[in-house]
């Protein structure tokens, strides 16, 4: 690996001693805190402060200019949205203080109106800042606790000023409070904050590819974030950039939803010295509030399968009427699992190739690999990723890193610039046993990945090639010795790595639907005939409680036959209970004498037509037509279509079903054109014998011939009866079978573990029992 390509692995790496300890003596602040206010809520007051601190020693050079150009213009009568361009091009920064006061000058007496007031002085967007951290109910606690006077005493003896601590170093020192403050709260750390190691490892993944053009004089790159957190990734992604390339113009742009770890991502861009315009506040997919933009690099860590159907409608509308115009062109995946929306939000935000292009790196749980069918919303974004060749590599990670949740993770990596040499190809890298345990966990987080586990990956992703599982020097997890542990213990697995590269469409398939011939006879039994007396379903099994419980006295010729007035309430309980899916309609149908009525006269059908056709079993359906009409008994279509359901049953000896006998039509069995006695016979598809098979892509053969070919070795040989509909067809490419795409991670990494030998087996059985016998004897003796 060049110069140029060495990554930031580890957070400690980066963190110098100095800046760690001026990290530990600003959070030294909870010492103050501890007893009146929740571990949780340290950073909540933290934060804001460190943030006023240092955004005080920021303006400190040019406060006398501030307050000279806010006296000259308070009574010119100008709008605040002018005043506040002046002001900010008399502080030559992104935010100003309009306040003679500072952090020494609040005072011990009023010191609560008088912080308050100062805050106030701030210009919007650090107004903003401290408004989200609700920094003002913190501060009337701290107020009415004593606490805050030496809050502001402990505070102000931080030395902040950009001549002792750089822009980048102050961002160092507010991660590590942020990082303090997750670890803090870590029961909710996971909705705001990824692990230092994930974001380590997936900026390196997606910047190295680019690190030789990060090296070149006056570059100006953009990072977007849209699910921004705390701004982790913002910052990862600068600090990678600047580390190679001092003189860099990195400009970070992001979106949030939670109005906290926004105050946190924006004041983290404050300090940095970062245009904080460009952070903004609301839900990424429904109110995308960055809509024209488009960006270099991109970093984005969602939420794990969470829903999206509160902004439903929002979506759904963006697919129907932009289609590919807009964001979600390709699909749309279930409504329980967002995750899938914010890659395709992320893809349409990628900068034109003809303007360098753009990289992405995301972290996903497993769902997105494969959930969803051919011709599902999910299988059809996987489609548009791969068939435009955007993936360039996806990366299993370990189970346990997150510190909300311990699934099974990914990062992809996708671009719209690949190298000549990844062009068509994917490559999967599986990482799930590069890990140290931790000492103590934090939430769900039991793993991380050190250095070497970040190398070898990043390593193996610049390498490009095959590596074939080869074993890690990785010691063995630990396991609990509590209870009776196993004379002979199964055997480790050893921890492995491993990595494999394909071409895109080895992860699709042609879904064909393949059907068998409906083969049914049929028999005008009592038995058959007797159900006919009921409603169809959803009231049938309802009709027979009430024909058993109340109709076994009814004449079929009397007026009264199927009146249920009297028993109306004692059913309705009896519905409320056993039947509560029904809807008011429906009861009322079947409390409705008529329907009992009509059901009365189709039975009584029944009866005249089994006069005149018998009660014997006929296995040849194809006839059944014309035996009813033989009979000269009239009937109406209601009537038929329940007889016909009532006396026929499906039965694999019969006969098969004919749908249709075609003329001047070739004979084609493979698509259900089958030659019978020198005609061409279509059969009727029987639903529960419809079966689908998957098959593999591969683009340099016709799409028929590749089916056929498929069909005649894996379906015909076992239901020779069996075939293709043709009907079912691609809407996209247009041929037989529906294109489906699934990333199938774990079966590619599969390594076979033999059983153990029988006799092995048997003889630990035979030794165990021997020492149950013993136990026994000891018992009785």
């Amino acid at each position: 690996m060049t110069q140029t390509r060495k990554c930031i692995y580890i957070w400690a790496a980066n963190v110098s001693q100095s800046t760690n300890n001026l990290a530990s003596y600003i959070w030294s602040l909870a010492d103050l805190l501890r007893g009146d206010f929740k571990q949780s809520q340290y950073g909540r007051i933290i934060l804001p402060f460190t943030l006023l601190r240092r955004l005080e020693c920021v303006l400190e050079a040019h406060k006398e200019d501030v307050l000279a150009e806010a006296a000259r213009i308070e009574n010119l009568g100008l709008p605040e949205e002018a005043k506040e361009k002046l002001l900010l091009r008399a502080s030559t920064l992104s935010f100003f203080n309009t306040s003679k006061m500072d952090l020494s000058s609040l005072g011990a007496s009023g010191i609560k109106d008088n912080l308050e007031s100062y805050i106030q002085s701030f210009s919007r967007d650090a107004r903003e800042i401290f408004e989200h951290f609700k920094f003002g109910e913190f501060i009337a606690q701290l107020s009415d606790a004593n606490l805050l006077y030496k809050a502001v005493q402990q505070v102000k003896g931080a030395d902040l000023r950009p001549e002792v601590i750089s822009n980048h170093d102050m961002g160092l020192v507010f991660e590590e409070l942020i990082r303090r403050f997750a670890e803090g709260s870590n029961e909710t750390a996971g909705e705001h904050f990824t692990p230092r190691d994930i974001v380590d490892l997936t900026t390196s993944l997606v910047f190295m590819e680019d690190d030789d053009g990060l090296t070149k004089d006056g570059i100006i790159r953009t990072i977007y974030d849209p699910t921004a957190g705390t701004g982790g990734f913002l910052s990862a992604g600068m600090e990678y950039v600047l580390q190679l390339n001092p003189d860099a113009v990195m400009r970070a742009y992001g979106q949030e939803l939670n109005p906290e770890s926004y105050a946190i991502c924006k004041a983290d861009m404050l300090i940095k010295g970062q245009d904080v315009t460009n952070i903004k506040l609301g839900n990424t997919l429904s109110q995308d509030q960055l809509v024209s933009d488009q960006f270099d690099y991109m970093l984005s860590n969602p939420p794990f399968g969470v829903d999206w159907k509160k902004i439903e409608k929002d979506i759904k509308d963006e697919n129907t009427i932009k289609g590919f115009d807009g964001r979600f062109g390709p699909g749309l995946p279930r409504v329980s699992d967002g995750s899938l929306l914010f890659l395709m939000h992320l893809i349409s935000k990628l900068r034109d190739t003809d303007k360098g292009g753009g990289r992405i790196g995301i972290i996903l749980n497993g769902s997105p690999l494969f959930t969803g069918g051919a011709g599902s919303g999910e299988s059809e974004i996987r489609r548009h990723i791969l068939e435009s060749d955007l993936l360039e590599a996806i990366v299993a990670l370990p189970t346990d890193m997150f510190y909300n949740t311990g699934i099974s993770t990914y990062v992809w990596v996708l671009t719209n610039k690949k190298d000549p040499s990844r062009k068509g190809k994917v490559q999967l890298i599986n990482g799930t046993d590069l890990y140290s345990k931790m000492r103590k966990s934090l939430g769900s987080k039991r793993k991380w990945m050190d250095e070497g586990d970040i190398a070898t990956i990043t390593r193996c992703f610049g390498a490009f090639e095959p590596v074939e599982a080869k074993t890690l020097d990785k010691p063995v997890d630990a396991k609990s010795n509590r209870g009776r542990q196993a004379d002979t213990p199964k055997a480790e697995t050893p921890k492995t790595f491993a990595a494999k590269i394909f071409a895109t469409h080895e992860f699709g398939y042609r879904r064909l639907t393949i059907e068998r011939p409906l083969r049914e006879s049929y028999q005008f039994s009592d038995d058959r005939i007797a159900n006919l007396r009921f409603a169809p379903r959803p009231l049938t099994a309802l009709s027979e409680w009430i024909y058993d419980s109340y109709g076994k006295d009814w004449d079929e010729d009397g007026s009264d036959y199927g009146v249920l007035t009297a028993q109306e309430v004692e059913i309705r309980t009896h519905i409320k209970a056993e039947f509560p899916e029904l809807k008011e309609k429906q009861i009322k149908d079947v409390l409705d004498p008529k329907t009992w009525r009509d059901q009365l006269a189709i039975l009584q059908t029944a009866r005249v037509l089994q006069t005149e056709i018998g009660t014997d079993q006929h296995d040849d359906m194809n006839g059944f037509d014309k035996v009813l009409k033989a009979t000269g008994v009239a009937l109406d279509a209601t009537a038929k279509k329940q007889i016909t359901a009532a006396v026929s049953w499906k039965n694999p000896k019969a006969e098969k079903v004919i749908k249709k006998v075609h003329k001047n039509t070739a004979a084609n069995p493979l698509y259900g054109l089958f030659a019978v006695d020198g005609q061409v016979m279509e059969y009727k598809p029987d639903g529960d014998l419809r079966d689908n098979e998957n098959v593999p892509l591969e683009p340099s053969q016709p799409v028929n011939a590749l089916n056929e070919t498929y069909f005649l070795a894996e379906v015909a040989p076992h239901v020779p009866d069996a075939w293709i509909d043709a009907g079912k067809v691609d809407a996209i490419d247009g041929g037989i079978g529906i294109v489906g795409y699934e990333i199938p991670f774990n079966r590619h990494f599969y390594t076979y573990t033999p059983p153990r030998d029988l006799a092995e087996i048997d003889a630990e059985l035979d030794a165990v029992s021997a020492e149950i016998m013993a136990l026994l004897q000891e018992v009785h003796v």
